[in-house]
C-alpha cells in the first residue's frame, strides 16, 4: 500500500487515544466503547460495505425496575429508515424498528394507559407503569 500522508497522524492519534483510555480512573461501572482507526483500502477508491440484513439481531436494551414503574432504554441501530415504535401490552412489550421486532417480558403486569415511550437521538425510552393489584372484597 502506498504511503498515505495521514498515516503518521492517525498512528499518533491512535496512540493518544490508547494512552487516554489507559490513564482513565477505573470504577465498577466504567464502560468502554471501542475505537479503531483503519487507513486505506486495497483498491484506493472508496466503496460501500453492505451488511447482510438476513441475520438481524434483537435490539439492545436495558431494563430497570422501580417501585411503581419499569424503565426500558434501547439503542436504535443505525440505518433504520422507518419509524421506531413500541407495542405495549399488559404482559409483553415489543419494540419495532424496521424489520426488527424485539419482544420483552416485563417483570410484572403493566398499566397500558399510564405507560408511554419516546424516541430521540437514536435512543428509545419506555416508561411502564406497574399495574396496581385490586383489593379483593371480603
Amino acid at each position: 500500500m502506498p504511503d498515505n500522508p495521514y498515516d503518521d497522524f492517525l498512528q499518533d492519534l491512535a496512540r493518544m487515544v490508547e494512552e487516554i483510555i489507559q490513564n482513565m480512573p477505573l470504577q465498577d461501572e466504567t464502560r468502554f466503547i471501542g475505537c479503531t482507526i483503519i487507513t486505506g483500502n486495497q483498491s484506493g477508491t472508496p466503496h460501500v460495505i453492505r451488511i447482510d440484513t438476513s441475520r438481524l439481531q434483537d435490539l439492545e436494551y436495558e431494563m430497570i425496575e422501580g417501585d411503581d414503574r419499569v424503565f426500558i432504554t434501547g439503542a436504535i441501530p443505525p440505518g433504520i429508515t422507518s419509524a421506531v415504535y413500541t407495542d405495549i401490552q399488559a404482559e409483553k412489550i415489543a419494540i419495532i424498528a424496521g424489520e426488527r421486532r424485539t419482544e420483552i417480558d416485563p417483570p410484572c403486569r403493566i398499566d397500558i394507559l399510564e405507560s408511554f415511550y419516546q424516541v430521540k437521538n437514536g435512543i428509545i425510552d419506555i416508561v411502564l407503569k406497574k399495574e396496581r393489584r385490586k383489593a379483593v372484597p371480603r
